[in-house]
């Protein structure tokens, strides 16, 4: 269980706090931050999401 907490995530919507959860494979992509466009249920629409700490 502790393998895959580490490689997980957070994609955060910084106006309503919304969050998403993903993996990310830190080798390839250790220096990279990641930003999705997702759907937010909140203001039901898609907005941009970042990577932040946990």
């Amino acid at each position: 269980m502790a393998y895959y907490k580490e490689k997980l995530i957070r994609l955060v919507h910084k106006a309503t706090g919304h969050m998403y959860l993903t993996r990310k494979n830190k080798k390839k992509l250790s220096g990279v931050k990641f930003k999705f466009k997702k759907y937010n249920p909140i203001l039901r629409k898609v907005v941009e999401y970042t990577e932040s700490k946990k």
